[in-house]
């Protein structure tokens, strides 16, 4: 499976991200939407929006490798965010970075980041959903 990401000429051009990804493959995966809860369903990095970020993309990648796929099949992200500020947008970006590290992450693909006014439980400040195309 092969997956393209590219920013198309005379686009805005943003750090850790690609407007578009072109996938060929037979097989779709569609995550749930995924929050910083570990294995035992306790929130990871209660109010720190970078750590429940980097729990997310944990989360991602066992989901993803269930399936038999990585982050180098994914071809998009749509993330939402508890009470949503501008002010927030480094914190989140640092968990990005901070997961990227951990687990070698090298695709940005294109994603959407909603803000929402509350997520399932008090606590949690974000929720991603994936979609991945493999073989």
């Amino acid at each position: 499976m092969t997956v393209s990401l590219i920013n198309p000429d005379g686009h805005v051009q943003v750090p850790l991200y690609h407007h578009v990804a072109v996938a060929t493959g037979s097989k779709q995966i569609h995550v749930a939407g995924q929050v910083a809860w570990d294995g035992n369903g306790e929130l990871v990095a209660p109010g720190d929006l970078a750590g429940q970020v980097a729990q997310v993309y944990r989360n991602v990648a066992k989901s993803l490798a269930a399936a038999g796929a990585t982050f180098d099949d994914v071809v998009r992200f749509t993330w939402y965010a508890a009470g949503w500020k501008r002010e927030m947008y480094d914190a989140f970006v640092a968990g990005v970075e901070q997961a990227a590290t951990e687990l070698g992450i090298t695709a940005t693909p294109p994603a959407a980041l909603i803000g929402v006014e509350v997520l399932f439980e008090p606590g949690i400040l974000v929720e991603a959903e994936v979609t991945a195309v493999v073989g």
